[in-house]
């Protein structure tokens, strides 16, 4: 059961923050993100803007923010993204407006990027920002699961794996690094960096207002 979303009375309000996910391809950053946003509804995912054509069943505004190139490239020339990449041939990027209202009133953003957006979204908001890198057990064990999915060619497989060689080796340009051997477990741990990084005595704005009115008893 997902829990609640509201700030009730004894509960001090917070500033919210941006969890970015980050991984290699199949390590998995996607389930564990299905995960925390069916059990925590705090959290909502960051949809982004993308250039790439819409697959079945997705939603424009719910899965991506479907747009032609020209329209990507004006937000661009406008600073309109927090960072963006291209990526496979198609352009990603995370618009601003509606992720800084979010976080002026609590709500937390779930961001799945690489580690080039994960750096372009630091140096635009440190304090704001949660970066966590997941690895799988073993290059090996990575192949595997591309392998697995049955949805790709060996071209393209070997494709990804030398992408995945290159993405693990930012591994430390991260805040946190958890080992996807056991599903549930790497949910546990990116859990609870979550529940602690709420808790940050930097993030609960409303603890100046309570402390004031707690030493005038």
């Amino acid at each position: 059961m997902a829990e609640t979303s509201k700030h009730t009375g004894d509960q001090l309000h917070r500033r919210g923050l941006m969890l970015i996910l980050s991984s290699p391809s199949g390590a998995g950053k996607t389930t564990i993100s299905r995960m925390l946003l069916d059990r925590d509804a705090e959290i909502a995912l960051s949809v982004s803007a993308t250039t790439r054509p819409k697959r079945a069943g997705e939603v424009d505004g719910v899965h991506y923010h479907f747009v032609e190139q020209a329209e990507f490239d004006r937000m661009v020339e406008a600073d309109e993204f927090y960072e963006w990449a291209r990526v496979f041939g198609h352009c990603y990027g995370t618009p601003k407006a509606q992720i800084r209202a979010g976080l002026k009133e609590g709500q937390d953003f779930l961001f799945d990027i690489d580690w080039q957006g994960t750096q372009q979204l630091y140096q635009k908001d440190q304090q704001d920002v949660v970066r966590v890198f997941i690895l799988p057990p073993s290059l090996d064990e990575l192949q595997r699961r591309l392998t697995g999915r049955g949805t790709d060619s060996a071209e393209v497989i070997a494709a990804r794996m030398d992408r995945a060689r290159a993405e693990i080796s930012h591994w430390d340009g991260y805040d946190y690094v958890v080992v996807n051997d056991d599903v549930e477990l790497c949910f546990e741990k990116v859990r609870a960096i979550l529940h602690a990084e709420r808790m940050k005595r930097a993030r609960q704005t409303g603890l100046i207002g309570f402390v004031r009115e707690l030493m005038r008893d």
